[in-house]
């Protein structure tokens, strides 16, 4: 899923360090036990049907997987995913596929695609705003409508963290969409970041000193953002960048003011917010106020919270160990998020669709 970005890189790095970590170890793994894997295989054998599809009609061509139910008979639903932060490709390096089964239970395809620049995709994604998401996002959904085994009038939307930005503008210019599955999800760009750094000093254990350092750092940076900074001129003045490229500031110079509420007010689709209880990109209590604050049509709106969950849905206990991880990966990759979170989305769209 990827968490969502700050002033710094320091939101964007964590949780994809451990995916690749946890990718690469899981690559050994399964080269090692191939001559005896085939309980490794059942475990990855997934209940769809994926195809490789190339979307048209936006501002460019995006290569993408649908994921199709292997039973009943279409034309069937369909969810559109939205990632999260990050260089992400269709498939988040197999990590969809759990939820893409889920979904596919209750009748439901699902379509994703590499983001620009990835997997040898068109483009750039730090050439993004977060508008030029939304629009790419409705380009894709156009375009699946006329598919002869898609239902135009059952599409809903999945989105993690940085989607938040995305899916409210979606929703609110997409009349009769069906469902958002909002996983994640942040308000407002700069409180997110604040937040964030003052939640990872905090759970490494900062001293009094290095916290004051570091926001120092965090508001040089975004006194730079302000005034338009080049990065060269960001820079000089702040010596060590973090990790920050120029691709990256040019991305964060363009969406540092975003805030989700205006669109989340004009939204009138059905919303299921997914919190994690150990979340520390997001504030998951800002982000349940203003949903609740925000969506107040009868039943617009239905929250989960996951008190073992990290932001990406993952228990706390198999994001702080990667040989925990590594192994359920292996063996159960399903198991990889809490407790309830896939079946609570087949649920969820399987409600909707009863209530047709």
């Amino acid at each position: 899923m990827g968490p969502a970005p700050s002033t710094s890189t320091s939101a964007t790095t964590g949780r994809r360090r451990w995916a690749r970590r946890l990718l690469l170890s899981l690559t050994v793994v399964v080269t090692l036990l191939l001559a005896g894997g085939g309980w490794v295989v059942y475990q990855h054998t997934y209940d769809i049907r994926e195809e490789q599809v190339t979307i048209t009609g936006g501002a460019q061509p995006l290569k993408g997987v649908i994921a199709w139910p292997t039973g009943g008979r279409g034309p069937y639903g369909l969810v559109v995913f939205v990632h999260g932060d990050g260089p992400i490709d269709a498939t988040h390096d197999t990590f969809y596929r759990p939820a893409w089964e889920a979904l596919a239970r209750a009748g439901y395809a699902s379509l994703s695609w590499n983001k620009p620049g990835l997997a040898g995709a068109p483009g750039n994604w730090l050439h993004q705003s977060m508008q030029d998401r939304a629009e790419e996002t409705m380009a894709a959904i156009a375009w699946a409508k006329k598919l002869p085994d898609v239902d135009p009038a059952r599409i809903g939307l999945w989105g993690a963290s940085q989607a938040g930005w995305v899916l409210p503008e979606v929703a609110a210019r997409t009349p009769g969409l069906k469902f958002v599955i909002a996983v994640s999800p942040a308000i407002n760009w700069l409180r997110q970041g604040r937040y964030n750094l003052l939640a990872e000093l905090k759970e490494r254990g900062a001293s009094p000193e290095e916290t004051r350092a570091a926001v120092a750092r965090s508001d040089e940076t975004l006194e730079h953002l302000r005034k338009g900074s080049t990065f060269e001129r960001y820079r000089a003045a702040v010596g060590d960048v973090d990790g920050m490229t120029p691709d990256r500031w040019r991305f964060v110079m363009t969406n540092y003011t975003s805030d989700a509420s205006d669109d989340l007010a004009e939204m009138r689709t059905p919303v299921l917010l997914m919190l994690g209880g150990h979340d520390v990109n997001v504030d998951v209590d800002e982000t349940e106020d203003t949903y609740r604050r925000l969506l107040t049509r009868p039943g617009q709106l239905q929250v989960r919270r996951y008190p073992d969950a990290t932001h990406s849905m993952a228990r706390k206990d198999v994001e702080d160990s990667e040989l925990r991880a590594l192994v359920l990966a292996l063996a159960a990759p399903r198991s990889l998020t809490v407790e309830g979170y896939l079946d609570d989305m087949r649920r969820y769209v399987e409600s909707l669709e009863a209530q047709q």
